[in-house]
């Protein structure tokens, strides 16, 4: 895994697992997906639960494998969710939703040189993830 300079993170990309509704969902879930596509580990950097937890994916001082064209200037946020009758839908629970406002404030605390706040679809028009507006909202 290449090293993620904290000097060259300019985004945060917000992305959806594109699971059901409810279904819980976890880092392990994540991770063995990720693996089962030949990654080294869980692409993203963080994943919220359906409960607002915020759980660690790839450590920080790595690259994620998330956003192709981006991964050396990006973190990885995932959230839970993302699909309702099988369409694609934000699906974001109200604790989901504070605890991603609460994570993208102290990353950017953390990283100053953060200016963009994207969704994996502003970044690949072919991609629908995160399932909402992230620009707007």
């Amino acid at each position: 895994m290449a090293p993620l300079k904290a000097d060259n993170v300019t985004h945060i990309v917000i992305h959806c697992t594109d699971t059901p509704e409810g279904r819980h969902t976890t880092v392990a879930d994540v991770d063995a997906w990720h693996r089962q596509r030949g990654w080294a580990c869980i692409g993203y950097h963080y994943l919220i639960g359906l409960n607002g937890e915020i759980w660690e994916g790839r450590p920080l001082r790595y690259q994620g494998a998330h956003a192709r064209g981006y991964n050396g200037v990006s973190i990885g946020i995932c959230y839970v969710g993302g699909k309702r009758g099988g369409k694609p839908a934000d699906t974001r629970t109200p604790m989901q939703k504070l605890a991603l406002t609460e994570l993208v404030a102290r990353l950017r605390r953390q990283f100053p040189g953060i200016t963009h706040v994207v969704g994996h679809r502003d970044l690949d028009p072919r991609k629908q993830c995160p399932c909402y507006d992230v620009t707007r909202e």
